[in-house]
């Protein structure tokens, strides 16, 4: 068991929170607005029957989870004795830097100092600490009690041995580590929705898709195998002899699309009042709270599904 040290209990903080007080460790939430550790318990309390009903808490009751998070007055309440500490303050490089100042200066020397930032490389915000070594980013896919895969990310001086340790306590946590090799912008995860994203905006500005029929060509075609294989994987079986025979077969049709796929349109203007619309006629704005609810419903019935499988409680 670790101790684990939430800072900012946030939207992402609390979800965080979850994660590792099913994991089996001990959990101590801080947040410079007090009234958000506050919510941040509450929203434990809702959330972690359905979790036990879905068997999504690794085999710990309801009590035990809830027994495992405790609120800190003070960050460096927080942060004594810590072995991990998962930072999830806002998105503001200067804030960054002040907090994992105090960070640097106010954990144990051996504790992991981990983001969850989405956006900001762990360089730019380290790189003048005495203890950068330890520093790293770990940045979930939201929310990450149901989707588990986690990037982790070193600064060019983060040693190796962090690294390490960072994905054995998410993987042993139930999460899937992705363990970068080195930053760049984006990560994994947003370069790879961002290529997505981009080309959807295409189809739907140059009038080839709307976008409904975007999302049900992801929805209800590649993301059924998506939910269960990645791309490589994917292409690895779709063609008789696996990814060599996919490549040859398919390179040359994709490099012909390849010239029309580098344009960029601006997410904005005409483009996005067009997307704006037609998703407006699909769910008014006073429904958004309701759907995201169904959302994370359905993804709760989804990881419960993918759990039996990796238990082998189900057919492959």
């Amino acid at each position: 068991m670790a101790n684990v040290a939430i800072i900012g209990a946030g939207l992402i903080g609390r979800a965080w929170a979850l994660v590792y007080a099913r994991g089996g460790h001990r959990v101590r939430l801080w947040d410079s607005q007090p009234a958000q550790v506050g919510q941040a318990l509450a929203f434990a309390r809702e959330v972690a029957p359905g979790l036990a009903q879905a068997g999504l808490l690794r085999g710990r009751t309801v009590d035990q989870l809830l027994a495992a998070l405790e609120p800190a007055g003070r960050m460096e309440d927080a942060l004594r004795d810590a072995d991990y500490v998962q930072e999830s303050t806002p998105e503001r490089l200067d804030s960054k830097r002040r907090v994992y100042a105090e960070l640097d200066r106010l954990a144990p020397a051996g504790a992991i100092l981990a983001s969850s930032t989405s956006a900001l490389l762990p360089s730019h915000f380290t790189a003048d600490l005495p203890g950068r070594a330890r520093c790293l980013v770990a940045h979930p896919i939201n929310p990450p009690y149901l989707v588990p895969a986690v990037e982790i990310v070193p600064a060019p001086w983060t040693d190796a041995a962090y690294v390490e340790r960072a994905r054995s306590l998410l993987a042993e946590a139930g999460q899937q580590p992705i363990v970068m090799r080195r930053e760049i912008d984006g990560f994994v995860v947003n370069r790879l929705q961002g290529a997505l994203l981009h080309e959807a905006f295409r189809l739907v500005a140059d009038g080839y898709a709307g976008v409904e029929d975007v999302d049900t060509c992801i929805r209800d075609g590649l993301a059924l195998r998506w939910a269960f294989m990645g791309p490589f994987e994917t292409i690895d079986l779709n063609a008789p002899a696996g990814v060599r025979d996919y490549a040859e077969r398919y390179e040359g049709m994709y490099a012909g699309m390849f010239e029309s796929m580098t344009r960029r349109v601006p997410w904005s203007g005409d483009t996005l009042n067009r997307v704006e619309a037609q998703r407006r006629e699909h769910l008014p704005a006073d429904g958004l709270a309701q759907r995201q609810i169904w959302r994370d419903l359905r993804l709760m019935e989804l990881a419960a599904h993918k759990e039996r499988l990796r238990q082998g409680r189900e057919l492959p």
